[in-house]
């Protein structure tokens, strides 16, 4: 098909930020948030419900129209690593033991929020909602030393986002991650991925990140 005459994109790819773009990559996850989609098949919401997960891209040989009118909108993301830095954990029907993968973790790496190895899914979702979106919309971050941060965190350094990935930095985009550069470990980066997914990473939780970035 020609390039001009191919259908725009939908508005449904998700970056680190949790901001939703219309590209063509799909990536290698799927996610909800809730209905964010008009009859037209316009977003016209950035989120509908404080449960934001990230589903497999084939369960159970399910099919769905994406943007149907009525249901959930679907999202999709690089890899897991960008999900979590949008402030999205594991579903748990279709991603099952990821999710209590995820759980064990969480629990272990966020004493401080008083949480028990017995977790539930809304009390992660209320956490997450916190640390993910500003009062008054946005993203919500904060600021740490690049050496205290895990492996697969996302990070924004001199206003463009980055994959924290053995040792160096590889700044992400949606087709995959560029060529790691070097930052010194005493730099104070801005941290996109929430603070508790953060701590769960460094619990022991390690994320599925595109190929790109072992290139």
């Amino acid at each position: 098909m020609p390039q001009d005459l191919r259908p725009m994109p939908l508005q449904n790819r998700v970056d680190p930020y949790g901001r939703l773009q219309a590209v063509e990559a799909r990536g290698a996850f799927m996610g909800n948030r809730g209905i964010l989609h008009n009859a037209e098949k316009h977003v016209i919401a950035a989120w509908r419900s404080p449960r934001w997960i990230t589903c497999a891209l084939d369960f159970k040989g399910r099919r769905r129209e994406v943007f149907a009118p009525h249901r959930y909108s679907e999202l999709f993301f690089l890899d897991e690593a960008t999900s979590l830095a949008a402030g999205h954990r594991p579903c748990a029907e279709c991603r099952r033991n990821r999710f209590k993968e995820f759980c064990a973790a969480w629990a272990a790496g966020n004493a401080d929020h008083g949480v028990s190895q017995r977790l539930s899914a809304d009390t992660i979702d209320r956490v997450l909602h916190l640390e993910r979106v500003r009062h008054g919309g946005g993203k919500k971050t904060y600021q740490a030393v690049l050496s205290t941060l895990p492996a697969g965190s996302i990070v924004e350094h001199e206003e463009r986002a980055y994959l924290v990935w053995a040792g160096k930095l590889r700044p992400w985009n949606f087709a995959g991650y560029g060529p790691a550069v070097s930052v010194s470990p005493a730099t104070e980066v801005t941290v996109v991925t929430p603070k508790s997914i953060v701590q769960a990473i460094r619990a022991g939780f390690v994320p599925q990140v595109h190929e790109s970035a072992g290139r």
